[in-house]
């Protein structure tokens, strides 16, 4: 293993479980424990848990009502100005030309203080580019990633689940909502979102107190789930990964995540791209392929043909373990990118026929 790579606040317990792991993002993270089939089963049926800890915690605070919130808003497509104390929301950061810096998910956690979780490979990047555009010198922005461990519990026995870990008296948020418990093990921040499709909550803690929630979530029931699970189960949710279907050319409009950008604020970073592209209609779209035949599974950078003419390419694919055959997402033009399109996915020099479906697979 790369000696330059971090390594999570519960490594010993990945290896104490005999995880496969692998470089991602910078990090070395279980790619899978059983295996990725009955990992993504357990999840889908059961109650799975994933090690979250390489992902970002960035805090913003200031004491004046309305500051940090104005020049969120102005970095960020959401509205921010639209949370509650408590409430969180899916949102993304651009660049000038519009094209996806990170998608993320920001909490507010009172009148004038926030919690954004961004991902793994962007936290650099990210608290970089929010640094520069920070004028006003009462707010208080810190990067606080390495002092956290962060645990996500999926599945239908979520809710379940939580009542084990915190008691009957303890309250699970409501979804795309937060919360704050104190415990025997310390205080945890608890947010109920999710990456799966299916039922959940993060559960972020000091970083020195990682492996003992995590063993708490094992006893608990939850089947440790690695990252190969992790892509199946938002890929047949047609979940996009930054890096792979999102990326700085491309909108967040073109990758169908208009429903996270509010057009109504009067700014924000990027904003008159995506005003001129919803009124010039969108070049090209992220779509949700279907493999009609047998094949080899979809890979991503895998060419697709539209007749003799190659019209976009694979951002992810692979086979999907609830439906059996293979699934991916790729940006394809105006014209061949409306549900019902045959096309065809290029895999290992032969060409096999797909078409464009309803997302999400499942």
């Amino acid at each position: 293993m790369d000696d330059d790579l971090k390594q999570s606040p519960l490594h010993d317990e990945h290896l104490k479980l005999g995880a496969r792991l692998v470089p991602f993002a910078g990090w070395q993270m279980p790619v899978q424990y059983e295996g990725i089939m009955p990992e993504h089963k357990a999840v889908r049926s059961s109650l799975g848990v994933f090690d979250i800890s390489h992902m970002g915690q960035l805090f913003v605070r200031c004491a004046t009502p309305d500051v940090a919130c104005r020049w969120l808003d102005g970095l960020l497509t959401n509205n921010v100005a639209k949370l509650e104390p408590g409430d969180g929301q899916y949102t993304v950061l651009l660049n000038d030309r519009g094209g996806v810096i990170d998608d993320l998910i920001i909490y507010r956690e009172n009148a004038t203080d926030y919690f954004l979780v961004v991902n793994a490979s962007k936290v650099d990047e990210d608290f970089a580019w929010m640094q520069a555009h920070l004028s006003n010198a009462e707010i208080t922005f810190t990067n606080q990633s390495s002092e956290f461990a962060a645990i996500a519990v999926q599945g239908p026995k979520a809710a379940e689940s939580f009542v084990a870990l915190f008691g009957a008296d303890a309250t699970l948020p409501a979804r795309f909502c937060m919360g704050a418990i104190t415990t025997d093990a310390g205080d945890v921040i608890i947010c109920r979102t999710g990456y799966t499709g299916e039922d959940g909550y993060e559960l972020f803690c000091p970083a020195d107190m990682g492996p003992a929630w995590w063993r708490r979530c094992l006893d608990a029931g939850a089947a440790p789930t690695g990252l190969g699970a992790r892509d199946s189960l938002r890929l047949e949710k047609c979940y996009p990964l930054n890096g792979n279907d999102l990326s700085p050319d491309h909108t967040p409009l073109e990758a169908g995540l208009g429903f996270a950008v509010d057009l109504n604020k009067s700014a924000f970073i990027g904003r008159e791209v995506l005003v001129q592209q919803k009124a010039d209609g969108l070049p090209q779209r992220l779509v949700a392929l279907k493999q009609l035949g047998k094949s080899a599974p979809p890979r991503p950078g895998y060419a697709v043909f539209f007749g003799d003419l190659q019209v976009g390419t694979l951002c992810s694919g692979g086979v999907s373990p609830t439906l059996g055959f293979g699934v991916s997402l790729a940006y394809i033009p105006a014209g061949h990118n409306q549900i019902g399109t045959p096309l065809e996915v290029e895999i290992r020099g032969k060409r096999f026929p797909a078409e464009v479906v309803k997302k999400p697979f499942v």
